[in-house]
């Protein structure tokens, strides 16, 4: 009888000094990359098949990485649906030369096992078999609700050239450094190019360096082909008191046809810091155009949703407001 499958990987990686991003630590988009390696392993060890990322949510950025850091990224199973799995991330990071490792960041990644056409292939379940298991099983099955209304309050939005918010669109071409094991782009380094747009719109914006402190909604509609040009579009939608929230899209397509489809859509919210590296305060965005009035709302609502989640509360800013206080 064979031995089952482990559901959970642990990779490590010595943060580098080319690692280090514009802020003077590792990149938020850096450590997504290594969490989507991490995720894949255990994905494909778990799956026996090749496997491809479909979304991440919840991101929460709590301390940087820095250079020279010894890092884990620890990816655990904790669900499976007919052909997805759940994975739970953990990063932490420590200093090589010894004291404790602490957590940095956590998310949850779903892939897809597909088989050699392309399509869904199921996966064996998973059944968890100790309390702890058993909760983070829970909490990945209530997060499920709140996912689809996340995803569809995201998909009923429309972005046109009427918006005046800061907006900014780096374009590209998709290089054979970024392929993954299927022969497409990396979803790891998707996620870093929406991190380093979100930064520019974002620093833009506020005259400051800013860094990643939350990512969600991180929707995977197809893949993106070596070879590809790529536009990532970056608009500002919402500020609170330190945060601003960045909606970032991510579309592709042959350099031989003028057609871009969208491939990855998220919401990535980013704080400014000081010289110390303290976050500070940033101006308020007051929408201008109706369609900022639109967008304004909609990451108003994204708010709303994420606080309802299981262990999510509603920021600060918000439960200050006087339409939550009466």
């Amino acid at each position: 009888m064979s031995e089952p499958a482990p559901h959970s990987v642990t990779l490590r990686f010595l943060a580098a000094p080319t690692d280090v991003g514009h802020s003077g630590s590792v990149d938020a988009g850096t450590v997504l990359e290594w969490v989507d390696k991490a995720a894949y392993a255990a994905a494909v060890g778990w799956a026996k098949s090749y496997c491809v990322t479909a979304y991440v949510g919840n991101i929460h950025f709590s301390d940087p990485v820095n250079s020279g850091d010894m890092v884990e990224v620890e990816a655990t199973i904790v669900y499976t649906g007919r052909s997805s799995m759940h994975i739970r991330t953990v990063t932490s990071a420590a200093d090589p030369k010894g004291g404790p490792a602490t957590m940095r960041s956590q998310c949850l990644v779903i892939f897809v096992a597909v088989g050699p056409d392309g399509k869904p292939v199921p996966v064996p379940q998973f059944t968890p078999s100790t309390p702890a298991e058993i909760e983070q099983r829970d909490s990945a099955l209530a997060r499920i609700a709140v996912r689809e209304q996340i995803v569809e309050a995201m998909n009923a939005q429309e972005y046109t050239d009427a918006g005046t918010a800061e907006r900014v669109v780096l374009r590209f071409m998709a290089a054979p450094t970024d392929v993954n094991w299927g022969g497409k782009v990396h979803g790891g380094i998707v996620m870093k190019w929406i991190d380093e747009a979100a930064y520019v719109c974002a620093s833009r914006y506020c005259g400051r360096d800013t860094v990643a402190v939350f990512s969600g909604g991180v929707r995977f509609y197809r893949p993106l082909m070596i070879g590809d040009v790529v536009e990532v579009e970056a608009r500002l939608v919402y500020t609170g008191n330190k945060g601003m929230h960045v909606a970032v899209h991510v579309r592709s397509g042959s350099p031989k046809s003028r057609e871009m489809r969208l491939t990855t859509y998220c919401l990535t919210v980013m704080v400014a810091r000081d010289d110390s590296g303290t976050s500070v305060p940033v101006p308020q965005w007051v929408p201008v155009s109706e369609e900022d009035k639109r967008l304004h709302t909609h990451a108003r609502d994204l708010l709303e949703i994420r606080g309802g989640a299981p262990g999510n509360r509603l920021p600060d800013h918000l439960l200050q407001d006087p339409q939550h206080l009466l």
